[in-house]
């Protein structure tokens, strides 16, 4: 039996992904979160294989969760969920220790499989991800601006891109406004833009919001 802790801020989709999981004879969900303290508290308490994540949780993030579970429970993998393109996300989430990323759009039909190739010790992504990163392969992909950022920075340019003031993001990473300021100056350097607006246009531009 596949032990698996669902943590999305939006209970209309844990309840989905519970229906999805309650429809297979060997998949059992065994918890429930809304957030990140909620969802640490359940691995605390129960026996869990796989933890299916939403990457925008709220407060701490996915990525930093994930850099979280990896330390703190290495032998519990993680499936990262989320609405946004595989093409922008997923790279990132692998490279940071997730074993695998799936659209939500696609959970219906893929959830369940997924969780019993990682299970088995596999990696999951779509056959669309799988191509891209073949193709990657070759060596002539450029890597976009945005690719070079840290985990962190990257996580910065989503909320000032989203209209977050740096006091808000300081209080929500529970870091310093100058902290904040500092991440801004490296993200716009390395994005090549030389302000707030140009900034939005490209994450824009790049389906990242």
């Amino acid at each position: 039996m596949i032990n698996v802790v669902i943590a999305d801020d939006h209970s209309i989709v844990r309840r989905g992904f519970r229906q999805v999981i309650e429809e297979t004879p060997d998949i059992r969900v065994v918890g429930e979160a809304a957030d990140g303290p909620e969802l640490l508290a359940w691995l605390r308490q129960a026996h869990c294989d796989i933890v299916v994540l939403d990457l925008s949780m709220p407060g701490q993030s996915g990525i930093d969760l994930l850099e979280d579970l990896r330390a703190q429970y290495p032998g519990v993998s993680v499936l990262i969920m989320s609405m946004h393109p595989e093409d922008q996300y997923a790279v990132r989430v692998l490279k940071s220790g997730a074993a695998g990323y799936m659209n939500k759009e696609h959970a219906a039909e893929s959830l369940a499989d997924a969780l019993r190739k990682i299970a088995t010790g596999g990696r999951y992504v779509s056959p669309t991800l799988a191509e891209m990163l073949a193709f990657n392969l070759g060596g002539d992909a450029t890597q976009a601006p945005h690719e070079t950022l840290s985990n962190r920075e990257f996580q910065v340019l989503l909320m000032l891109a989203q209209g977050k003031s740096a006091s808000a993001i300081a209080a929500d990473l529970s870091i310093s406004i100058k902290t904040v300021s500092t991440y801004r100056a490296r993200i716009l350097e390395k994005l090549n833009v030389g302000s707030n607006a140009e900034m939005v246009r490209y994450a824009l531009e790049r389906s990242l919001i």
